[in-house]
């Protein structure tokens, strides 16, 4: 079991490491992308039905302030998923309306592997959180409400797979419950983050910024390889493949997901396009899957009250 305030004390570390920069992401952080709404959905692979509606494209802070979102949601995951406990209190104060957790609780992991991966991701996701928040400094959003629970039939994770047929019914999804259940409660988010964030890479315009978001994109889909990779393992394909087809029927654009089967003796660990490149969603294809509803609303699923920021289904980009 990782000790929570040895864990959070060594991602404090990790922060304060930033703080030398931090000046620095302050005084870019004004600075616009300077391409037309259109042209920067183009490049987002978004669905055009689902498109935020924006009169100009977002700055890197309202970029970077989006995947603050989906980072805290994601910490969240796997920090109960290895400890039993969330973020501390100080790591969700920010812009915008804090909201509570409806947590999960510790894995009783039995593979030895899976426990140790496991770890290392939730590690990896609050440092995520630390270091997005120190570059943002006070435009930082706060935590918004999540809802990662594991008892609830129509709790977000009961809905994902009920959508993905894992269960029916009224039957509640706990991907606490077990090794197997833990991995594919993962296997929800892990895709969804690298294309977030393939997707964003064409609209940062400070290099630094840039650096910082292809490095997390890069540990993302490090994190998405592993998980998929374990779920092969784990005989696991037929229960993913069924959550990627979920996916894609919730962002609104076409076969931007794949799922883990293998064909013609061949895994598909690399979901790619025919010239072998990542997938990219727009932030509206984004909160569709997150919010667990194809209809471009502004709320549900995994973010109860919707996210923090200006990056919003249906609003405009702040000047």
């Amino acid at each position: 079991m990782i000790d929570q305030p040895l864990l959070l004390d060594a991602l404090q570390k990790r922060a304060e490491k930033l703080a030398g920069r931090r000046q620095f992401f302050r005084k870019t952080s004004g600075m616009a992308v300077g391409v037309a709404s259109g042209l920067v959905l183009g490049a987002c692979g978004g669905g055009g039905g689902n498109a935020i509606a924006q009169a100009v494209a977002p700055t890197d802070p309202e970029i970077l302030n989006f995947a603050l979102n989906l980072e805290y949601l994601e910490a969240q995951f796997y920090l109960y998923a290895v400890t039993g406990a969330g973020l501390a209190d100080n790591m969700k104060t920010g812009v915008g309306t804090q909201g509570a957790v409806i947590g999960g609780t510790q894995v009783p992991f039995a593979n030895t592997l899976v426990r140790q991966y496991a770890r290392e991701i939730a590690a990896d996701e609050a440092a995520h959180v630390a270091f997005l928040r120190a570059a943002l400094g006070s435009a930082a959003v706060a935590h918004p409400a999540i809802d990662i629970g594991g008892t609830d039939p129509n709790g977000a994770f009961s809905v994902a797979a009920r959508a993905a047929g894992l269960v029916g019914p009224g039957v509640a999804f706990n991907p606490y419950a077990d090794d197997d259940s833990f991995l594919l409660g993962a296997y929800i988010f892990e895709d969804v983050g690298v294309t977030a964030y393939k997707g964003a890479s064409p609209l940062i315009t400070n290099k630094t910024f840039l650096e910082a978001a292809a490095g997390i994109l890069a540990v993302e889909a490090y994190h998405a390889g592993l998980v998929r990779t374990v779920l092969t393992a784990r005989g696991l394909a037929a229960q993913a493949t069924a959550i990627s087809d979920a996916r894609d029927s919730l962002d609104g654009s076409t076969n931007v997901d794949q799922g883990i089967t293998v064909v013609n003796d061949m895994t598909n660990i690399v979901p790619t396009d025919a010239n072998g490149i990542a997938y990219s969603r727009s932030p509206s294809d984004v909160l569709n899957i997150v919010f667990l509803n194809p209809g471009a609303v502004t709320q549900g699923g995994f973010f109860p009250a919707g996210v923090n920021g200006s990056l919003v289904m249906g609003t405009s980009s702040a000047a």
